[in-house]
């Protein structure tokens, strides 16, 4: 199958997908130093972060519906728009701030706002782009297109960071305008190479049930969602102090191998999405088992741990399983539910998402103080369990 003519435009969905998560990562990797200059404390970047994950839980799913309404390239290039828009006012403010501080709650009320309305408007590209794919795709066949989507987030996740830091060292404010930058050349690309596309739902006549998330045909891929997020997040949040307290290095060298640790990810992602891309008759709810199941030994490894390499080759053991997961869960959404609902699957899918955003984090840093170990190993157990409920899942495609 070759998903070029069968999604029409998913190069531009590609492309949209790296450069918004590399534009999402950017601010992620200068945060940091943003916030030690302006003089603002720690938890006020936690704070920024978080408020784009409670917001993008919130509007996915309405997002998702809205492209169901008006149209898929409508919501892309609405969303697109306010995202450059929205990004540029944050870097212009940062240049500003880092010239001339301003009051520091001036600059919390800026970096939060701005960041958690990224966070509103991005929230909106993951479903639409799902949608689409689901639009084109036959049921079954969905999950090597959807691990295009993927691997171009894995690689953005990767080179965002990596591309931001190096920027960063010459001009930390020159980041932020290049950053803007990315979306505003996904804007350009989805409005020249996506076709238009018609409303889906004007197609259907008659009373429609509203698609929740106690939905039973969702039921495995919110599950899947959730528990690939927050185990993700969980990873992410405590890797640098486990390679300090556990490694025993200095937090130089502990950020240091906390960031190879995540490319390690990030390339463990890429690999495991490229053999889904190349395996297009596995059914999703097979690769979220195979998947889960890898990824928890892989997590759950961790709490064993005494050396770097070991670290490394743990965390690429989880990101690879957890290859397999993330574009089983969208496919098997849009293969659970009908032509008109695919909007609104998607984002129900990316709003659980968000949630595990919001929740992983927290609940990694307070087990990790508790001890250690027991993040790895909740996020071991808990992708066991899916493991097994993907087993116990039967296939029944609907659209």
């Amino acid at each position: 199958m070759h998903e070029r003519s069968v999604v029409p435009g998913l190069p531009a969905l590609v492309f949209a997908a790296l450069t918004g998560t590399m534009a999402m990562m950017a601010y992620v990797a200068v945060v940091g130093p943003v916030v030690r200059l302006l003089g603002l404390a720690e938890w006020h970047a936690g704070l920024s972060v978080t408020a784009a994950g409670v917001l993008w839980m919130l509007s996915a799913r309405r997002w998702g519906s809205l492209s169901d309404r008006i149209g898929r390239k409508r919501v892309l290039l609405i969303a697109l728009a306010a995202y450059v828009l929205i990004y540029v006012a944050m870097a212009v403010f940062v240049d500003a701030a880092l010239a001339r501080p301003p009051a520091l709650w001036l600059s919390v009320l800026v970096l939060v706002g701005t960041r958690a309305l990224v966070g509103l408007f991005y929230a909106a590209v993951p479903p639409t782009a799902a949608a689409l794919v689901a639009d084109g795709a036959a049921p079954g066949q969905r999950a090597s297109a959807m691990a295009k989507l993927g691997t171009a987030n894995a690689l953005g996740m990767v080179v965002g960071p990596a591309a931001a830091g190096w920027i960063a060292y010459h001009q930390l404010s020159l980041t932020l305008y290049i950053a803007a930058l990315l979306p505003l050349l996904s804007l350009a690309a989805i409005a020249w190479r996506l076709p238009p596309d018609a409303p889906v739902r004007t197609a259907v006549k008659g009373p429609r049930a509203r698609l929740g998330w106690t939905d039973a045909r969702l039921r495995l891929p919110i599950l899947a969602v959730f528990a690939a997020m927050v185990s993700v997040t969980i990873a992410q949040v405590t890797v640098g102090f486990f390679a300090i307290d556990r490694l025993h290095l200095s937090p130089a060298d502990g950020a240091r191998a906390a960031g190879l640790a995540l490319t390690a990810v990030g390339v463990g992602l890429i690999l495991a999405q490229v053999l889904v891309m190349k395996l297009v008759g596995v059914p999703p709810r097979r690769w979220i088992a195979l998947g889960a199941l890898v990824s928890g030994i892989g997590f759950a490894s961790v709490a064993l741990v005494d050396a770097r390499w070991e670290l490394l080759l743990a965390y690429a053991v989880a990101a690879f399983g957890m290859g397999f997961v993330f574009p089983s869960f969208q496919a098997l959404a849009a293969d659970s539910v009908q032509a008109h609902e695919q909007g609104a699957a998607a984002g129900t899918v990316a709003s659980v998402q968000g949630l595990g955003m919001v929740i992983g984090p927290m609940l990694g840093t307070l087990l990790y103080q508790w001890r250690p170990s027991a993040p790895y190993l909740l996020v071991g157990a808990l992708l066991l369990v899916l493991s097994v409920a993907a087993v116990r899942h039967r296939d029944g495609a609907m659209a």
